[in-house]
C-alpha cells in the first residue's frame, strides 16, 4: 500500500474533544438534529450542514454546502481549527473500557483503490457517494476518514508504538465514554519509516467509509480529466491492524410478519432449512456462527441455519447476515431489497436486545445476529465479492473532525 503524510486544519488541543464529534453516518436526519442542537459548536454542524435547515430543504442544495463552508472558515476564524503547515502522519489510539485499538492516520493513494489494492466489501449507495462528493469539493478538504485494516505487520507496530512514547497531542474522552488518544509524527525520517514500511504490505481492506473513498476517487478521476495532479491523489484513513479490530453483530428488526400468523410463521422457517428452538423469556444472543436469536410473538426463540455452504468456495452466501436475508427475510418475510425497504431497521449490536425487543414490538420480528469477524471480510473481499448490506458494526468509533485534510 501507498501511504503518505497529510496537510491539515485540526483543532487546538484544548477544543478537540468539544469540537470533534461522531462520524456522520451514525445518525438519522432526527438524530443529526438533535446531536447538533445539544453540540452547537461541534463538527457535526459542519459535516451535516442539512440540520441548520427544516426538512423540507434539499439536504443536496448548493446552499446547505456553503452553510459548511462558512460555518468551517468561522472555526479556522475562532482560533478553533489550526492550520498544520507540515505534512504529518498521526498515531490514533481508541480505549472504550478494557478494549483498546492504535491506528495511523495518513492518506492512501487513490490508485490503490482503484487497482484493488485496498479492497472493499460493501455496495455503496449513489446518492450518498454523491452528498460526500458536493460535501468535499465546498469544504475543499476530506473530513472523515475511511477505516482500512491490513493483515498483521510487527514492524509497523513497532514504529506506531514508539511515535506513542512521547507527549500526545490530543488526549478526551467522548460523551459514549471512549479515550481518544493522539500522537504527532513530523520527524523525518520517522514518517518516512512508516510509508516505507506499508509498501511492504501487499493489500488493505475498507472496514468503513465506503462512501467516502468512493467520492475521493471520483473527484481524483475529474482532477485528471482537468490535467491536475495534487492531493486530490489520496483519501484520508485510518490505518487498523486486522488484529486490533473490534467488529460488534449489526442486528435486524422488520416491522410486520409479512401477514403470517405464528404457526405459519415458525413453518415456514422449518420448511426452509431452519431449525426453530422452544420459546423462552430470556434473550438470546448467538455465541457461534449459524445460529440467530429471534424475538416474535412476545417470546425469543434461538434459530440454526442447516446445510450452510462452504465459506471457502461461497464467503458471502456462508455469511449468517446472507443466510438470514435468502432465507428468512426475503422468503418467508417479504424483505426482497433490504436498502430500500422501510419495513425493516438495522440496530448496532451496542444498543442490546431490550432494543430489539421494543422496536419489535407485538407485531414485528427482531434478529440477534453473531458479529460478522474480520476474516470473513477479508476472505469476501479477495473473492471480489459484497456483502449484504449492514453487515459489520465497528466499534469504538474514531471521532470526525480532528484531521480535515486539505484538497
Amino acid at each position: 500500500m501507498h501511504v503518505q503524510p497529510i496537510s491539515c486544519f485540526r483543532p487546538a488541543p484544548e477544543r478537540a474533544g468539544r469540537f470533534s464529534a461522531p462520524p456522520y453516518d451514525v445518525f438519522d436526519d432526527d438524530q443529526a438534529r438533535s446531536y447538533v442542537r445539544e453540540h452547537p459548536d461541534s463538527f457535526m454542524a459542519i459535516d451535516r450542514p442539512e440540520t441548520a435547515f427544516d426538512g423540507s430543504q434539499d439536504p443536496m442544495a448548493p446552499e446547505v454546502y456553503a452553510h459548511a463552508v462558512k460555518l468551517l472558515n468561522d472555526r479556522v476564524l475562532d482560533g478553533t481549527l489550526l492550520k498544520e503547515e507540515r505534512p504529518c502522519i498521526f498515531a490514533y489510539r481508541m480505549k472504550w473500557g478494557e478494549f483498546s485499538q492504535t491506528g495511523v492516520i495518513a492518506a492512501i493513494s487513490v490508485d490503490d483503490y482503484l487497482d484493488g489494492t485496498v479492497r472493499r466489501h460493501e455496495q455503496v449507495r449513489e446518492e450518498k457517494v454523491l452528498d460526500r462528493k458536493a460535501h468535499m469539493e465546498a469544504v475543499t478538504a476530506q473530513v472523515g476518514p475511511s477505516i482500512v485494516v491490513y493483515p498483521d505487520f510487527q514492524a509497523i507496530d513497532v514504529l506506531v508504538g514508539l511515535a506513542c512514547t512521547a507527549e500526545p497531542l490530543y488526549d478526551f474522552t467522548d460523551e459514549d465514554g471512549v479515550r481518544h488518544t493522539v500522537w504527532r509524527i513530523a520527524r523525518d525520517l520517522a514518517v518516512e519509516a512508516i510509508c516505507e514500511t506499508f509498501k511492504q504490505v501487499p493489500h488493505g481492506y475498507i472496514a468503513d467509509g465506503h462512501h467516502r473513498a468512493e467520492a475521493s476517487a471520483r473527484l481524483a478521476l475529474e482532477a485528471r480529466e482537468r490535467g491536475e495532479e495534487g492531493p486530490r491523489e489520496a483519501f484520508l484513513s485510518l490505518l487498523f491492524p486486522a488484529s486490533s479490530m473490534n467488529i460488534l453483530a449489526y442486528n435486524r428488526v422488520v416491522s410486520d410478519t409479512n401477514g403470517l400468523s405464528e404457526q405459519e410463521f415458525l413453518e415456514a422457517l422449518v420448511q426452509r432449512g431452519i431449525e426453530v428452538g422452544e420459546p423462552q423469556e430470556g434473550a438470546i444472543e448467538p455465541d457461534e456462527r449459524a445460529s440467530v436469536g429471534m424475538y416474535a410473538f412476545g417470546a425469543w426463540r434461538r434459530l440454526r441455519f442447516e446445510n450452510v455452504p462452504d465459506g471457502e468456495c461461497d464467503p458471502t452466501a456462508a455469511l449468517d447476515v446472507a443466510l438470514l436475508q435468502d432465507r428468512v427475510l426475503s422468503q418467508v418475510l417479504g424483505v426482497i431489497d433490504p436498502r430500500t425497504d422501510s419495513r425493516i431497521s438495522f440496530v448496532s449490536g451496542a444498543e442490546g436486545c431490550e432494543a430489539l425487543e421494543r422496536l419489535a414490538g407485538e407485531t414485528g420480528v427482531a434478529f440477534c445476529m453473531f458479529p460478522t469477524s474480520m476474516e470473513e471480510i477479508m476472505r469476501v473481499s479477495d473473492a471480489g465479492m459484497l456483502m449484504p448490506p449492514k453487515s459489520t458494526w465497528f466499534a469504538p468509533k474514531p471521532r470526525s473532525g480532528l484531521f480535515l485534510r486539505r484538497v
